[in-house]
């Protein structure tokens, strides 16, 4: 079938409307008596309405619609359920651990301005640096998906398409930091969640109803076809537990939205959040299998195109400008949580903890470099954007890099005996071990492969572990670490090395767990959690406007 398009002009006006229309919302936010400390948090103090809109919108990446797409045309019926459930589920798991981070540090702008009072500069700077590279990463990705939307749907080219999508970002984002990114989130998701209602129902009907799955059913494998695929769990959903858990401890455009928010109203926020991402993502992923049975392949063999393909095969031009903006709005309110954030952590965790002397940080500097870097970081993004690497495979390897902190991160906020020293070698161990066996340097085979399947066993056990800690304490966390490992080591070992991908995420998750405790446990330091509170706080003592 031919392609709609919408056509040069066309398409620039609706990318000068809604990045339009986004710039003029940030206007109202007042700029004469600027604050650093609300540049990066909103201070402290959005309400629930707001708060639940921007967390659904930051998690929702246009990556994340186009990568669940991917899933449902890779694995079938249940890759989207794989990829959107438990995205959807880590949000609600890491809620107990953002009420506890928050009650720690009330007044705090990111995760690694506790560490660098919990541990000393060096933790901080490992988790700031992982927190760059992942946001760095994300917002590339964002990037691909809105060159990949704009090639596919007009006559500009992919780099064009990344330009403009850049340019429209950095606009507003670069006016009011988190406050803008909160503020447009509210009406971007409003607008993602109704074009799903619309759009994916209107392609379904358009390519032939509930007769397509008659039709179809001859393109899909029997793997494909089961809603207990267990090459869908093990190439997608296991990875991609391992993965989510991670991105809610070491991104940072969820803990500033954790720090921005009213502190009685978190509850509230990461539940509603749970349930519109996990519809959302769901939903649009359902376009991946919906291709998959009408054997459709995709655009210049890339996966990336198969969402905006479809769209441009089954929507009239009006619904296609609906989708349209639903796709660019998804991008940009994560691609400004991600610039955000960027500010944000060289703002605090640069220039306040470590370049400028103790209580003596310019918020007017400060800003200047939240600016700068929000420049940069585009410029870099759009640079690497334009190798237009694999979204889903990008998202994968960012979750994994950050697996390898998530336990020395979380131990951190409850045990008084983590030192910096344990941190420090978990993480780096743990990396340094992840990587060869992620890009396949080291052969997974003989004594090799049976360590690996032990720890990646042990890894199993650590994420079931935490999950339960969250809600239950930690004689049931561990209980449940113990008992999940005990019932997968009968299968793991002699299979679980046969999937690299899902092995790497889960020895950063053993060797950063067991290096931490290990460590820990020789120490004879104790911490004392109520300085946390006491030492990160205010850099801007100036009144601002909300």
């Amino acid at each position: 079938m031919q392609l709609q398009q919408l056509g040069t002009p066309l398409t620039l006006l609706l990318l000068i409307l809604f990045f339009g229309v986004t710039f003029l919302i940030t206007l109202s936010i007042g700029r004469k008596q600027e604050n650093a400390d609300h540049y990066m948090t909103a201070g402290n103090r959005v309400g629930f309405g707001i708060s639940a809109a921007s967390m659904t919108a930051t998690w929702i990446w246009a990556s994340s619609l186009y990568a669940s797409a991917t899933s449902g045309y890779t694995y079938g019926v249940s890759g989207p359920i794989h990829y959107g459930l438990w995205g959807a589920l880590m949000i609600l798991f890491i809620y107990p651990f953002g009420r506890r981070i928050r009650s720690l540090a009330p007044r705090a702008h990111t995760l690694a301005e506790i560490l660098h009072v919990r541990h000393g500069r060096s933790s901080q700077l490992i988790l700031a640096g992982s927190n760059i590279l992942g946001s760095l990463l994300s917002l590339t990705s964002n990037f691909i998906a809105g060159g990949a939307l704009i090639a596919m749907l007009s006559p500009l080219s992919f780099s064009t398409g990344i330009l403009l999508i850049a340019t429209g970002v950095l606009l507003y984002t670069l006016w009011s930091g988190i406050r803008a990114s909160i503020l447009t989130d509210f009406l971007q998701v409003c607008a993602m969640l109704g074009a799903v209602v619309v759009i994916v129902p209107v392609i379904f009907f358009a390519a032939g109803g509930p007769a397509i799955f008659e039709t179809g059913a001859i393109n899909l494998s029997a793997q494909q076809q089961s809603f207990f695929s267990s090459e869908a769990f093990l190439n997608q959903g296991a990875p991609y537990i391992a993965a989510v858990l991670a991105y809610a401890i070491g991104n940072q455009t969820i803990a500033q939205r954790l720090f921005a928010v009213r502190e009685d109203k978190i509850k509230q926020t990461f539940v509603t959040a749970t349930v519109g991402y996990g519809a959302t993502v769901i939903g649009v992923g359902m376009l991946g299998v919906l291709a998959l049975y009408l054997g459709v392949e995709p655009m210049d063999g890339d996966v990336n195109n198969l969402v905006p393909q479809l769209a441009a095969t089954y929507l009239n031009v009006g619904i296609l400008c609906l989708f349209f903006i639903m796709v660019i709005g998804s991008m940009a309110s994560t691609a400004d949580s991600d610039l955000s954030a960027l500010s944000s952590i060289m703002m605090t965790d640069v220039y306040g903890r470590n370049i400028a002397r103790p209580g003596q940080a310019k918020p007017r500097v400060m800003l200047l470099i939240g600016r700068l870097t929000m420049i940069l970081a585009t410029g870099t993004a759009v640079y690497i954007a334009s190798n237009r690497l694999n979204i889903l495979e990008l998202l994968v390897l960012v979750g994994a890099i950050w697996g390898a902190l998530v336990f020395p991160v979380i131990a951190s906020f409850y045990w008084n005996r983590v030192s910096n020293t344990a941190f420090s070698a978990a993480v780096l161990t743990a990396l340094a071990v992840f990587f060869p066996v992620r890009f396949g340097w080291i052969a997974l085979s003989g004594p090799v492969a049976i360590l690996t399947d032990l720890l990646a066993v042990i890894g199993v056990g650590v994420i079931a572990g935490l999950m339960a800690f969250g809600f239950f304490g930690l004689r049931v966390g561990i209980a449940a670490a113990v008992v999940v490992a005990m019932a997968v080591l009968p299968f793991g070992m002699g299979f679980l090395h046969l999937y690299p991908v899902l092995t790497a995420s889960l020895l950063a998750y053993a060797i950063s767990t067991v290096l931490c405790v290990g460590i820990s446990l020789t120490t004879t330091e104790r911490f004392d959690f109520a300085r946390i509170a006491e030492e990160t706080g205010r850099f801007d003592k100036s009144p601002a406007q909300s």
